[in-house]
This record gives structure tokens, sequence and C-alpha cells, in this order.
């Protein structure tokens, strides 16, 4: 793994749709996916069945000139899958299958230590014990400054491990709800940002609002905030907060301004709620992105 700067780790998995219609997803992986395209170069840990699903995992991986020796393989648990609905306003609804091979991550077979500048990952892997050992070995071979993502798909997390990983985390990104899901004695959205900040310390928090945008804030007092691109018709929402994370990661390795990231990620955020699913196959979808930004 050397010359690596960035570690996601994580769920990988098949977001299956009512009329059939599957699309990679996992939000790690649709943040290495997009930082992929971004030219981030993303080393992605993570474990997917000894099936076709999983075989179709790594051949996408592959077209896209991702890094595969991160990407363990199950022979007894298949490749994950999420069943989504949707509701009348298009927002999404999970039945997250349990027990799939993203659960099993395995520490005896994680990649050699070293090179991980930035780790990144969410909280949904964190629900079995076994890809939370993975986590915390990787954590303990000297993965450098973290970015936590909080996903909070109940029945599928625990409190006590959440808290415990937000612990020192430098970067933290949730959503309202799950801000309140975190600070439940609060009364309204400053007062959750507020306690938040005072339990948890972050350098940077971000609070994603929904049709309202995100609200970024440092740990020095500012704020920052963004709001949707209008123009873009919504197909579905799914993975519209992984698309915004991908982009705080480019920004902050290429140092941009805290305003211009958090610009830069909501437009990017407002073009995937016009896609079906959260990943995108075509890198003509980032050309303009890449151009704008002069990446």
């Amino acid at each position: 793994m050397p010359g690596e700067s960035l570690c996601i780790f994580g769920e990988v998995l098949y977001d299956v749709f009512p009329d059939g219609q599957q699309v990679l997803g996992g939000a790690p992986f649709n943040v290495a996916w997009h930082a992929q395209a971004f030219g981030l170069s993303p080393h992605f840990i993570s474990r997917v069945g000894s099936d076709a699903a999983g075989d179709r995992v790594i051949a996408a991986m592959h077209n896209w000139g991702m890094h595969l020796d991160g990407v363990q393989q199950d022979p007894v648990h298949p490749t994950g899958q999420v069943r989504i609905s949707l509701t009348a306003d298009n927002e999404p609804v999970y039945d997250i299958v349990p027990d799939r091979a993203y659960d099993f991550i395995d520490a005896a077979a994680l990649p050699p230590a070293g090179g991980c500048q930035r780790l990144y990952h969410g909280s949904l892997a964190l629900r079995n014990e076994v890809s939370r050992h993975a986590l915390d070995a990787l954590k303990r071979q000297g993965s450098g400054a973290t970015f936590v993502d909080v996903n909070l798909r109940a029945p599928w997390w625990d409190r006590d491990a959440v808290v415990a990983d937000l612990a020192g985390v430098r970067w933290i990104k949730l959503n309202t709800h799950e801000l309140g899901l975190l600070v439940p004695e609060a009364v309204g959205t400053e007062e959750a940002i507020e306690l938040f900040m005072q339990r948890y310390a972050p350098e940077l928090l971000i609070v994603t609002l929904g049709d309202a945008g995100a609200l970024a804030v440092t740990g020095a007092g500012e704020r920052f905030s963004a709001e949707p691109d209008r123009q873009h018709s919504v197909m579905d929402t799914v993975g519209a907060g992984d698309a915004f994370a991908s982009v705080v990661l480019l920004g902050v390795t290429r140092r941009w301004p805290l305003s211009l990231i958090m610009q830069r990620a909501q437009s990017f955020a407002s073009a995937i709620v016009g896609m079906r699913g959260a990943t995108v196959s075509d890198m003509a979808f980032y050309q303009p992105f890449l151009d704008n930004w002069e990446l």
C-alpha cells in the first residue's frame, strides 16, 4: 500500500430498487468511487462474497481503475445488499440485509500498514464485532487523520460503539436526524450542534440539512453554509450525502477554503440526486466538475 494517502473502510453492496434495478452502493464505497473519479486514488478496504455479485463488484472496481488489494472475498457470507423503497417524495427507505460479507472484514487480511495519511469510514460496518475489530486494527496501524460519516440505520447501530468511535475524530459528518439521536437532550438543531461540539470537539462538523443544504461548523467557531442547486430534478436522494463527503475529502486534500468546499460539495450532491442510485459509471458525468475545478 505504499504511496496511498487515503484509506476508505466499510461496506460495499448492491442497492436494489423496486423495479429490480441494482446499483453499486454502500456509503464508503460510494465515497471511494467518486474519489477515484476525482483523482484521489483511494485504497478501499471491504469484503465481498465469493459469489456473482462479488465478482461484479471487483470487475467494476477494476474497470474504474480502483485498487483491489483491500477487497477481501468471503467464502461463507454473501455480498452486501440493501433493498430500497421510495416514498411519494422520492425519499429512500432502506432494508439493510444483515450478516453480509462486509460485516466480516478480517483484521488478519488487512493490507500491510503504512500510507494512510487520511482514513474515512462510516458507522454501519461497526454493527458487527468482526468488522469493528478490523477497523480498530487499521487504526492501530497508525492511520492519520480520521473522517467519520455517521450513518445510523435502525436497528443496525449501537450507541456505545458509535460514541466510542467518535472520540478524537478530526472531521465528522451527519444529518439532523442523526445529530438528534446522538444528542437527544438538545432542543433544536442549534443547541444540538453546540452540545455535540462540546462533547466531541471535532475540528470540523458538517450537518446535512436535506433540501435546505448543509452547514459546516469549525472548532474555532466559524460557520459556512451551502444551498442545493435547484436546477437539478430529483430522481432519488440515495447517496447524496456520500457524494457530498467525497468532495469534502477532495477539498481537504487539495486545501481548498472551507467555503469553497461546501459550495462544491453541495453542487456535486445536487447533481447526484438527478441520477438513479449513488454511483455513476460514466466519466462524462464527472467531466464538468473536473474542468470547472481544474483537477
